[in-house]
């Protein structure tokens, strides 16, 4: 099969389907052909022909705010359609297109190539109220940039209404759109590598060391993680919950991954970064000798921390859920998680994790002090954590759906039926026996009653008369059966 992927940052979300494929090509060559068209950058996958197409320049500050999105949007699809166009120009016609519906580089490809489906990921519709907007009352929105919110949807409404197909990982995202656009999005939900993101029973009872962080057998480990440390992530919270953990638990050391830009949200009025102005607010409360801002680390140390934490703090305003939420939960974390539904859909409070007001600094202090103090519940959840993921958040079960969407919307098996030879049995000859001749028995015959007494007599039956010399003839000349093997029935062919 065909494939274009379409993402401005390759290789994306898509990096682990295009090794699905690349799978594929490796145990049956040329089964599939691979396009990614993308900006410039420097990533590169085997077996991939990455395509670029000029990076649009910066949006002028003197635009209208509303429509900054939909201008920038715009010239990504006017860009990726030409750098379509050069694809088509080459030969390459895809069979199935799949993007990212966030950048707009989706938009005008209908046009490049007529006919084709396209796949696109819908992560989430804005709104003004019950989602991520307001939700947070210390940085509250000014009224006059609402349109501003409304005008982020313009791709997504442009993008539902190219009348294609569409996909979302979680429940709570797919709820986030209009009633009228969810019937053409399916829920795909996405998967870690189970493999690697696993439970380390001996993690607890050695000494770690992640750069400037050590922890020993005898210390409580709380980890916390995001792109970046903002306040959609609930990171303010977990800085002002900090001061009573570290005072009720000398024991206790904190791990803080994540930069110091910004993902989501906004950098802060004052200037500077939220990490430099929650220290500053906090003060004495931050005992740097045992909280550490790790900054960006690699991802085997990600997962040796995630192994080695005693609570996981996962926070978020309603918005998208994070990758690290779902490795956490298969690693075996006790996670103490925000009480929005990007979380309860993965968490279950006292079961799978525990659940706090998101933005409540005393309650999250009072929630990761149970998780470390109560170990049998904390050991219960651990298990139930892993259950969940094993259950729900598979890599392989997450290929094999979205494989399977691949095949209903392109219309054709993602891999051929292998030819098959079909071996036809040699006629076997089957050669008619003579007739045997069956020798005559002898029989007593008893004598006729006499008065005197008598010898018996010996008297030979009677030999079956010989068949007519035409019959012998004809039995002679007679052609030897044949038996031939049937030919194999057909396979059926697989559905699309």
């Amino acid at each position: 099969m065909n494939f274009l992927f379409v993402h401005q940052n390759f290789p994306g979300q898509y990096l682990h389907i295009v090794r699905s494929l690349l799978a594929d090509n490796e145990a049956r060559p040329g089964t599939h052909q691979i396009v990614f068209m993308t900006e410039p950058n420097h990533n590169q996958l085997a077996g991939v022909r990455k395509v670029t197409y000029a990076k649009p320049p910066e949006i002028s500050p003197t635009l209208a705010w509303d429509t900054r999105e939909f201008e920038m949007s715009s010239r990504r699809g006017q860009a990726a359609y030409r750098g379509a166009l050069q694809i088509k120009a080459l030969g390459f016609k895809p069979d199935v297109i799949l993007g990212h519906h966030g950048w707009g580089e989706l938009l005008n490809l209908v046009d490049a190539f007529p006919g084709v489906p396209i796949i696109g990921y819908f992560e989430f519709y804005y709104r003004i109220l019950g989602t991520d907007v307001n939700y947070d009352p210390e940085f509250p929105m000014d009224e006059a940039n609402f349109g501003g919110v409304r005008g982020k949807n313009s791709t997504n409404l442009l993008a539902l209404n190219l009348e294609q197909y569409g996909q979302t990982p979680t429940r709570w995202q797919h709820s986030t759109y209009p009633e009228w656009a969810k019937k053409n999005i399916r829920i795909i939900e996405e998967g870690v590598d189970l493999a690697q993101c696993k439970p380390d029973p001996t993690a607890h009872k050695k000494t770690l060391t992640v750069g400037k962080l050590t922890v020993t057998p005898k210390q409580k480990l709380i980890t916390f993680v995001a792109r970046n440390l903002e306040p959609y992530r609930g990171f303010h919270t977990l800085m002002r919950a900090l001061p009573r953990i570290l005072r009720e638990r000398p024991d206790v050391v904190v791990s803080l991954v994540g930069g110091d830009a910004v993902s989501y949200g906004v950098m802060p009025r004052q200037g500077g970064n939220w990490r430099n102005l929650m220290l500053k607010e906090m003060g004495d409360g931050i005992d740097l000798s045992r909280v550490h801002f790790m900054g960006k680390v690699a991802y085997e140390d990600h997962l040796a921390l995630l192994q080695r934490s005693d609570a996981h703090v996962y926070l978020t305003y309603p918005f998208v859920a994070s990758w690290s939420l779902r490795e956490a939960l298969a690693c075996g974390c006790v996670v103490v998680g925000a009480d929005t539904p990007t979380v309860t859909e993965f968490v279950q409070h006292e079961v799978t994790g525990l659940i706090t007001p998101t933005l409540d600094p005393n309650a999250l202090a009072e929630t990761t002090l149970r998780a470390l103090a109560e170990t049998k519940l904390a050991a219960k959840m651990r298990v139930n954590a892993r259950e969940f993921a094993e259950k729900r958040l598979g890599m392989d079960d997450y290929i094999t759906r979205y494989r399977a969407y691949i095949e209903e919307i392109a219309g054709k098996p993602m891999l051929p039926p292998v030819p098959v030879e079909v071996k036809v049995a040699k006629p076997v000859m089957k050669v008619a026996k003579a007739p045997v001749k069956v020798p005559a028995k002898a029989t007593v015959k008893a004598p006729a009653k006499t008065s005197g007494k008598t010898a018996a007599k010996i008297v030979p039956k009677a030999a079956p008369k010989a068949a007519p010399a035409k019959a012998k003839a004809k039995a002679a000349k007679a052609t030897p059966a044949i038996a031939v093997a049937k030919k194999p029935a057909k396979p059926a062919k697989r559905k699309g």
